[in-house]
């Protein structure tokens, strides 16, 4: 039995110049539902998930939220204003009887200071805080906005065990298939002002709306058959009784109505990367190489070759140094130590992160053009923007529009045609996924996996980076980056493959090694016998667990009093510190107390 749901929309509509966004979207949410929602960038799906979280206002519909539900929204851009530390930000989201012990756990979690300053938080840092504002409160409905863009690999699995943990109802926007295949149970797409839901996670997504499409085009050619049908009779069909000829004129003014209507599915990118002359076979030999900020290793004796066609992914945590490694290995940030060679003819195409060559107050056009006029040459072909504009999804009377005035898709999408329309033989693209809708995503994975030169990538999107490497680049210890990196044949599942059966076979052999050891034991000796000290250890290990759980509960006691951070948060604060620590303390005694009885039962069964 369904249960009632806790939020509902219900002919949602919203228009904007005259073109409708929302023409009649509904849903519904259920408790502990696990939603996607998905759709073209430009369909609506923020402004949709503003409205449900009760930010923006529709013009027409009906919302219902149960009067005790609680909602939190994740915003793509946190508002820090008035917030003088991320601590004071996070706990701005919690309701009057909500833990703050949530807030400093989850910063610990998310590996962010509660005492660092909002306004100075690089983006994954924002993106962490925001995190950490919006999980705090355990509400009935979380609705987040792309909440893995600039994550890292790492933080975006720990949030899908936070989701798979969470009794929240959860409905989510990313371009991040991998994500949205593990953390959705249903499907709804906005297409075209409307909504339709599909009772499947993302993995049914794509197979179920091409048929859609599908369907939907045989529609419309039944369509065009009746008026064609109904046309050839008005002009030469016999005359029939009158009110039946009125009829069939209404019918066809109604068929002529209903395909005049009819709003075809968001046209695709047409576009493929500019030819360049090839390079040398060899495009980089890195020898050696190492860079170092002040006492921290970045890399380390590190070397590498790269050929032309390889297609080499860059892999890590946030701050694994991913992005200085790119820099060295193309040549335009020099190693501390080793060399680095470029080959021959090199034609190289970036594009960056921080998509720091856009100039806000540009043109569209000046931007792709650089300011020549209003025409570009593209795979030697001379193109009118405007035509080349139309390529990328972009109206041609979008020409003067000034680049603030784009969505974050738009801007990657207009950086991703400035990036094509360049002659290369070297593509290089620091976290490219990020703002792409899946349709865009989608080209873009066709265009690294065809490209006829070679491809460096750093990216945090799994299924991306399956679907287009050849090879893949990650630190030697992911958890404590030491400036080792190893390098691993195929994507980034069969690095994760590679890496279990290495610790798999270490495993083995130390084992095999221990059972050696065993078994060349003279006969008759002993293993040994426990210290004195030992003893004492196995002995009051058990009290001292217990002693230091008994002292948690009571600190646990004192800070569930809500009065004392508001009282006093030094307090509060030394109190959460000494809770970590007390179960960091129990974590090493039990691992000493198990070691000890395990040598003691080999000891005795020896």
């Amino acid at each position: 039995m369904a249960l009632p749901p806790i939020l509902k929309l219900d002919d949602i509509r919203l228009t904007f110049g005259g073109t409708p966004l929302l023409a009649g979207v509904s849903f519904q949410v259920e408790p502990g539902e696990r939603i996607c929602l998905v759709g073209r960038n430009g369909s609506g799906k923020s402004t949709l998930m503003k409205i449900a979280a009760g930010i923006a206002e529709a013009q027409s519909g009906e919302i219902f939220r149960h009067p005790s539900a609680t909602v939190r929204y994740l915003e793509q851009v946190p508002d820090f204003a008035g917030c003088g530390s991320v601590r004071e930000y996070a706990e701005a989201g919690l309701g009057p009887g909500d833990d703050p012990f949530r807030v400093t756990y989850l910063l610990e979690q998310l590996g962010i200071s509660g005492d660092a300053d909002p306004e100075r938080l690089s983006g994954g840092e924002a993106r962490r805080a925001a995190l950490a504002r919006v999980l705090a409160p355990e509400p009935d409905v979380l609705l987040l906005d792309e909440p893995t863009n600039h994550l890292d690999l790492p933080t975006i699995e720990w949030l899908e065990g936070e989701i798979a943990r969470s009794r929240s109802a959860v409905m989510v926007i990313s371009h991040d298939r991998r994500f949205l295949e593990r953390v959705s149970k249903a499907t709804l797409w906005l297409d075209r002002g409307v909504a339709r839901r599909l009772e499947e996670g993302f993995s049914g997504f794509e197979a179920w709306r091409d048929k859609v499409l599908e369907e939907e085009e045989v529609e419309q050619t039944k369509l065009d058959r009746a008026i064609e049908r109904e046309e050839h009779w008005m002009r030469y069909g016999v005359t029939a009784r009158r009110k039946r000829n009125q009829r069939r004129v209404a019918e066809l003014q109604q068929m002529r109505q209903q395909r005049r209507e009819h709003s075809g599915p968001t046209g695709t990118i047409n576009a493929s990367a500019s030819d360049a002359e090839k390079s040398g076979k060899l495009v980089v030999e890195a020898l050696d190489i190492a860079k170092v900020y002040g006492e921290r290793p970045i890399v380390k004796d590190f070397s590498i070759r790269l050929s032309r066609g390889d297609r080499l992914g860059l892999v890590g945590p946030n701050g694994a140094g991913k992005t200085t490694l790119l820099s060295m290995l193309i040549g335009t940030l020099e190693p501390d130590a080793g060399s680095i060679r470029l080959g021959t003819n090199l034609e190289i195409a970036t594009l960056d992160q921080k998509r720091a060559d856009l100039k806000l107050e540009q043109s569209l056009a000046d931007y792709l053009t650089d300011g020549r006029g209003d025409s570009l040459v593209v795979n030697g072909e001379q193109r009118h923007v405007t035509g080349y504009m139309k390529d990328f999804l972009f109206q041609p009377e979008q020409m003067r529009t000034p680049i603030r005035e784009l969505s974050g898709g738009e801007r990657a999408r207009l950086i991703l045609a400035r990036m094509l329309s360049r002659p290369a033989n070297l593509l290089v693209l620091d976290e490219p996924t990020n703002d792409l809708d899946m349709e865009t995503l989608d080209l873009l994975q066709e265009l690294v996996a065809g490209f006829d030169g070679t491809v460096i990538l750093v990216s945090h999107d799994r299924d991306f980076l399956d679907r287009t490497v050849t090879t893949t680049l990650a630190p030697a210890d992911a958890a404590n980056p030491d400036g080792r990196w190893t390098e691993y044949a195929g994507g980034y599942s069969d690095m994760l493959a590679q890496r279990k059966g290495a610790e798999q076979a270490r495993r083995q052999a130390a084992k095999s090694a221990s059972s050696n050891a065993k078994a060349e034991r003279p006969k008759g000796a002993t293993a040994g016998k426990l210290s004195y000290k030992q003893k004492y250890a196995l002995q009051t290990l058990p009290e001292r667990i217990e002693a230091e759980r008994a002292a948690i509960g009571e600190i646990e006691a004192e800070m569930a009093d809500p009065a004392l951070y508001a009282s006093d948060p030094a307090a509060f604060n030394d109190h959460a510190e000494r809770l970590t620590e007390k179960r960091e303390a129990i974590e090493r005694m039990e691992e000493e107390w198990l070691e000890l009885e395990m040598l003691r039962e080999e000891i005795e069964g020896a």
